[in-house]
């Protein structure tokens, strides 16, 4: 006999995946989890579309907790235009059926994002002398030194391999 017995008046079996809604509304605890977390998706949605863009991809909601609800921006800048805009925003929050009385703004900042790689162009041998090639049939001149010095970068690390 399994360690996990199966409930056949639920349906329940721990060894198949199961809907993050269904787990959620096995108990009572759990419902009211769901029902959190329902709130802030519908605050999110809502958020979304009564800001502008770039306002409503750096803020996020948090509870509503006594009539007041927090707004976490993601820095100073954006938590500023969000007092300067509050009781227009409140004012809408309220009439699609909120229960809001104040807006709590905060900051949170978000992670760093990872800076983009550093190039790792690489040049085949033939395209390197062909630049080497221009380079010297070019007068003197800045586009002539930049195109040498770039010819010459690449046959270096072309010999190196």
């Amino acid at each position: 006999m399994s360690r996990f017995s199966t409930n056949s008046r639920s349906g329940f079996d721990p060894r198949r995946p199961q809907a993050v809604a269904d787990v959620l509304d096995r108990t009572d605890a759990f419902r009211a989890l769901r029902a959190g977390v329902e709130q802030v998706a519908a605050l999110q949605r809502d958020l979304s579309s009564l800001l502008p863009d770039y306002l409503a991809s750096n803020v996020e909601p948090g509870f509503i907790k006594d009539g007041v609800l927090a707004l976490f921006a993601a820095h100073n800048a954006l938590a500023a235009r969000l007092r300067h805009i509050e009781p227009r925003l409140l004012a809408d929050l309220q009439q699609r059926g909120w229960a809001v009385n104040a807006l709590k703004i905060r900051v949170r900042p978000q992670p760093m994002k990872e800076s983009a790689p550093p190039k790792q162009a690489r040049m085949s041998a033939a395209g390197a002398s062909a630049l080497h090639d221009l380079a010297e049939s070019l007068e003197p001149s800045p586009l002539q030194e930049a195109l040498a010095r770039m010819a010459a970068r690449h046959q270096a690390r072309g010999q190196k391999k």
